[in-house]
């Protein structure tokens, strides 16, 4: 049998023994703007619509779920939920999850500062001593994760995070660069934030599902779909409606005034 029929009949069983129980993939996440978030009541955001996208296009039905990222984690490894959008690779989940082989977007994660206290920082070695405003269960990477150069400080939400900025509370907080210029504008924080000149880390985001019965197959067929997508010109203007796509080769500019917002996944 050809590989692509088996692949599209192997999906065609995971799906049908989905509906067999009238059963949805749950997928949970966190909002997490403007990839995926929640506006009054609709569910919108780059990541979201693309992977409602592709999942319509396999014909599967999914349950969706706003959660924090750590409660979405806690789901996940209690097989509560079936899979995670927005969520960074991991290799310590490897036994867990699976990933598709194209990613949804690209996150890079930087420092903001209030301009009243500013730390314009270009190194780790600038944070000395300095406290820095992170999110529960997000992966920046090593280097910035198990420095004993600064302090990191967890908050519970990304709201509170700006407003212990604000407060003077935490000296920096870390988030994506994409989201900062979401947040700056949804909060008015317009020219009382700046973003330092350091990039911490640039890391992929993907739709990851637990391991399972033909979810190896789903996770394929997922790919291949979503790789095909990304080259019609649905895509393109979904892409620029939710300020276009940047690769680690584009710089993403944004304007000196900026605040940011975000949790990493494990993500």
């Amino acid at each position: 049998m050809p590989v692509i029929l088996k692949l599209l009949t192997a999906t065609f069983f995971t799906c049908l023994s989905l509906a067999a129980y009238g059963e949805k993939l749950r997928i949970v996440t966190e909002p997490w703007a403007p990839y995926v978030y929640d506006d009054n009541g609709t569910m919108r955001g780059l990541d979201y619509e693309t992977t409602v996208i592709v999942f319509q296009r396999l014909g599967v039905d999914v349950e969706w779920q706003f959660l924090p990222w750590k409660r979405c984690l806690n789901m996940l490894e209690q097989g509560h939920a079936d899979g995670a959008l927005d969520i960074f690779h991991s290799h310590e989940r490897d036994a867990l999850l699976l990933y598709p082989s194209e990613p949804l977007s690209e996150v890079e994660f930087v420092l903001f500062y209030a301009n009243e206290r500013p730390h314009p920082a270009q190194t780790l070695e600038e944070l000395r001593n300095l406290t820095v405003g992170t999110s529960p269960g997000y992966l920046y990477g090593a280097q910035f994760s198990e420095s004993s150069l600064f302090h990191r400080e967890p908050a519970p939400t990304h709201e509170a995070n700006f407003g212990k900025l604000m407060l003077g509370r935490i000296d920096l907080l870390v988030t994506d660069r994409r989201v900062a210029q979401h947040v700056i504008k949804a909060l008015g924080l317009e020219g009382k934030v700046s973003q330092a000149p350091i990039v911490i880390s640039r890391q992929q985001q993907f739709l990851a599902v637990r391991r399972g019965a033909g979810m190896d197959l789903l996770v394929q067929r997922f790919a291949a779909e979503l790789k095909r997508f990304k080259h019609e010109p649905a895509y393109t203007a979904l892409s620029a409606k939710y300020g276009g796509i940047q690769t680690a080769a584009e710089p993403i500019t944004l304007p000196e005034r900026t605040v940011e917002q975000q949790e990493s996944s494990a993500p």
